[in-house]
């Protein structure tokens, strides 16, 4: 993400616009199934937003960006990226224009899914499913669900045509004139919302068609809603396109057309067997394009470590770490809380967890994690190559987090130093904060060898 001073200062001015009429149902849409997901500072926003648009207008009057930081208590940082994520989710367009230096934004507000749209996404309702957890689930479709009208098996309809109740007369015609509207007037209405769409760019369709058997499936059964479904699929569970090839295969019909409902539960399934029972959720993101600094051919080992840092998620790094098996959810969470609380960038928690464990005994220390990260979070560390840089500068300030000056100076001086582990990364340029005595601690030592056979399979692919 760009930082938010290069894409928005307070004189900014915005007005809002309403993609369609919204409804007084739809404030229990946003805080009841899109809240858990995006969290209450962009409920607020899209709400403050909302709020600014008069009953049954479709437009707001202009405002600055001072004003709306004013009204919500926020600072400019917090508001950008709670537009960004609004924008990400489908409830909010922003359109820009710039003439000189001053800058004037749009802001369309897109209405939420319906209930039933939402319910039967595919992506959103997964998401939602893996943060509420079953019960609380299940408690959310009864509320926006209601019996439904009764049986009407065994009755006819009786209902009168329009033309068995009206007749056209003729007495009194009086000319018909067309009215335009106004210029630039638009009828106020609503259109159905589109739901969350991950480009079809993102997957190897090209690939996915080569390595097809056309008698197995047939290429024309994967029409235009297919794709998109699949693009979201492979999104939603990380399915590459050979694990695809064989979730398509189980979802193909007796007509060779792919049943887009089986689709999604094969995929489900698939998930499901390779993660124990367990969900994605939304804490499964990489480094964004536009803050990363590898190459795709490295030329050295830290430049192949910082294209691993770059392209894997937390959770993925968390799983390599401990030969494959699953994070704990404990872990997820304190992870999940410094990706969303904190707002750091996933290759800089992947730099934070490689060296926390290595100082903590392999384990995730949540107070020690938090304590890094919100330094960080002030610091703005945006890329892996800066959080390595940051934390071999800081790292005496860690060791006291830490709790490494606990000991009195009167007692220290009869203690025997020890040796601390530090990520590959420390090795160049760390000076002074290497100990004298490196090499003495055995047990310390073999963990540290451990580690680093473990990132040197990480560095050749897991091979």
């Amino acid at each position: 993400m760009a930082q938010h001073w290069t894409e928005l200062i307070p004189i900014d001015r915005y007005a809002v616009a309403a993609g369609g009429l919204l409804h007084e149902y739809d404030r229990k849409i946003m805080t009841l199934l899109y809240q858990p997901l995006i969290g209450s500072t962009c409920l607020s926003l899209y709400m403050t937003l909302w709020a600014e648009v008069e009953e049954n207008r479709i437009w707001s009057e202009s405002s600055t960006h001072h004003y709306l930081m004013t009204t919500m208590g926020l600072g400019l940082k917090e508001i950008y990226e709670a537009r960004a994520k609004l924008e990400g989710m489908g409830l909010l367009k922003v359109f820009i224009k710039k003439e000189d230096d001053i800058r004037s934004f749009i802001y369309e507000l897109q209405p939420p899914l319906s209930p039933q749209q939402f319910f039967l996404d595919g992506m959103l309702n997964i998401y939602l499913f893996k943060k509420v957890g079953k019960t609380q689930y299940a408690r959310l479709k009864r509320f926006f669900s209601d019996k439904a009208v009764h049986s009407q098996e065994g009755y006819t309809e009786a209902t009168k045509s329009f033309q068995d109740v009206y007749m056209s007369g003729h007495q009194g015609l009086t000319q018909y004139e067309e009215h335009d509207l106004q210029v630039d007037a638009v009828f106020m209405g609503r259109d159905e919302s589109d739901g969350i769409q991950i480009s079809t760019d993102t997957f190897d369709f090209d690939l996915l068609m080569a390595g097809l058997n056309e008698s197995l499936v047939p290429k024309n059964a994967l029409t235009k809603k297919v794709k998109l479904a699949i693009s979201n699929l492979a999104f939603l569970y990380d399915i590459d396109v050979l694990q695809m090839k064989n979730v398509m295969i189980s979802a193909l019909t007796e007509n060779n057309d792919i049943n887009i409902e089986e689709l999604r539960k094969s995929a489900r399934d698939w998930y499901q067997f390779q993660h124990n029972d367990q969900l994605p959720s939304l804490l499964d993101r990489t480094q964004p394009a536009a803050q990363r600094t590898a190459q795709s051919a490295p030329a050295s080992k830290e430049d192949e470590l910082i294209l691993y840092l770059e392209t894997t998620s937390p959770r993925q790094l968390l799983k390599d770490l401990s030969g494959g098996a699953e994070p704990s959810k404990g872990d997820l969470k304190i992870i999940e809380d410094v990706l969303f609380q904190q707002k750091l960038l996933p290759a800089v928690v992947n730099v934070l967890i490689q060296y926390v464990m290595l100082k903590t005994d392999m384990k995730l220390t949540k107070s020690y994690v938090e304590k890094i990260a919100s330094h960080w979070a002030r610091k703005q560390v945006k890329r892996a190559k800066d959080a390595m840089e940051l934390a071999k500068n800081e790292h005496r300030q860690y060791l006291e987090w830490a709790g490494g000056n606990k000991t009195s100076k009167r007692t220290s001086k009869k203690q025997p130093i020890r040796s601390e582990l530090l990520p590959d990364w420390f090795d160049n340029d760390s000076g002074d904060v290497k100990t004298a005595n490196e090499g003495q601690d055995e047990e310390m030592e073999k963990k540290k060898k451990k580690m680093q056979e473990a990132l040197k399979k990480l560095h050749s692919g897991g091979e």
